[in-house]
């Protein structure tokens, strides 16, 4: 989606000097848990105004492309993962308790379980033009536009070097991050069956015009000047026909699972579903920044090697991963390696294990609640925790209502669902 105004500094950050989470959330009706097309509304409270982003100390709330969605942002780079899922559960609890007059609240997870997509409004105000852009030329009436909330989080680099050493490690790691943050099992009224079905409509959005998304896991690219003449270049050629004015000619516009952010010198991640509270979100980014770090210092493999995983291999076991989340096995030795487990086969849990375990003994994990991370490892990822408290295969109405009226209560008091 469109950014919000570039992050200012006084200098170029260097890899993991900082760090920017955001995080989506639906509004919702209390009662029925219906999507409510509400974030003018609410955005309009908190600020007095009717804007598209307020601004609220360490933390911004903004509009994005459906009318039930808010985002809430670190306002700029932190130095530090210390205290955010705090303000962020601060932010939460201003929003809700906002909400509440009117009889509304936030609910967490990637998707919702039954909103009909062709019913979705879009946002109607100030940057509406590339919204209605994006509908014109995609048609945003699909779950892959209008039910779908994910985390995001943008690591910095500083120049071509850090760049290609970021950008390698995210692509191997990547199509592994649904199995530690998937949580949208749910849609059209039912279990789908597959553990990260955000991602699953994600793939889908852009067919009209391929390279857009590409294979999610983005090519092997060396340089900045390289991402900017062979990927970008490629995408705005491709797109000029649909969108002559260029509205939609910025890197923004690429939809792979981590873009390249030159405008703030940063990588942005993608593929994580958001979570039940901010707490869990910030722990599960501390065991990725911790890992990246590993594979950015070649820990285990050198850059070299990480660059030359083939993109449609990597896409082939993402693939398996939005399927199958933790549970999900890798039987090859190579990919195991890379992250330093030399065994011949392990499942996502296994892995994870090892590098949550890895994360920790380095000191990645302080200033967050590790609880959330031993919880993943006790009992899987969100999407299979509500499946588990679903405790059927077909689930009625009723038993979402109560699941998710659940979730939106963990939301609230930014804590732990057990399922």
């Amino acid at each position: 989606m469109p950014p919000s105004n570039p992050d200012p500094h006084n200098g170029p950050y260097h890899l993991f000097d900082a760090v920017g989470i955001e995080l989506e959330y639906m509004i919702v009706a209390e009662d029925g848990l219906d999507v409510v097309p509400a974030a003018d509304r609410l955005l309009e409270s908190v600020a007095g105004e009717l804007t598209d982003e307020w601004e609220n100390g360490d933390i911004a709330w903004n509009n994005e492309l459906a009318l039930h969605v808010i985002e809430l942002k670190c306002n700029g780079p932190k130095r530090s993962l210390d205290g955010l899922a705090d303000r962020f559960g601060e932010n939460v609890a201003l929003a809700v308790r906002t909400l509440e007059r009117d009889g509304l609240t936030l609910m967490p997870t990637a998707m919702h379980p039954w909103m009909d997509p062709r019913k979705v409004e879009l946002w109607p105000h100030g940057t509406r033009i590339i919204y209605e852009t994006f509908d014109r030329i995609f048609s945003c009436k699909g779950h892959g536009w209008a039910n779908l909330q994910s985390a995001h989080l943008n690591l910095p680099f500083a120049d071509d070097g850090e760049f290609a050493r970021l950008h390698a490690a995210i692509r191997l790691l990547l199509p592994i991050l649904p199995g530690l943050a998937a949580s949208s099992p749910a849609a059209d009224g039912g279990l789908t069956g597959v553990a990260d079905y955000r991602l699953v409509v994600y793939r889908g959005n852009c067919a009209r015009i391929p390279s857009i998304t590409g294979d999610v896991v983005p090519e092997p690219i060396g340089s900045i000047g390289e991402y900017q003449e062979r990927l970008l270049a490629r995408i705005y050629a491709d797109l000029a026909p649909h969108d002559p004015e260029g509205v939609l000619r910025h890197e923004w516009v690429n939809a792979r699972g981590a873009i390249a952010r030159f405008e703030r010198m940063a990588i942005e991640i993608r593929v994580l579903d958001v979570q039940e509270c901010p707490a869990a979100d910030v722990a599960y980014a501390a065991a990725i920044i911790g890992t990246l770090k590993s594979l950015c210092d070649g820990r285990w493999a050198d850059i070299a090697s990480l660059e030359r995983w083939e993109t449609k291999r990597l896409a082939g076991l993402l693939d398996r991963v939005v399927r199958d989340g933790e549970r999900a096995e890798i039987g090859e030795r190579k990919y195991l390696e890379a992250f330093g487990l030399s065994r011949a086969s392990a499942t996502l849990a296994e892995l994870w294990e090892h590098l949550i375990d890895r994360a920790a003994a380095d000191g990645a994990l302080e200033g967050v609640d590790e609880r959330f991370l031993e919880q993943y490892l006790r009992a899987g990822t969100l999407a299979t925790r509500i499946r588990r408290v679903l405790g059927t295969i077909v689930p009625t109405r009723a038993d979402f209502v109560r699941v998710y009226r659940s979730l939106c209560n963990a939301l609230a008091e930014n804590r732990s669902f057990d399922g």
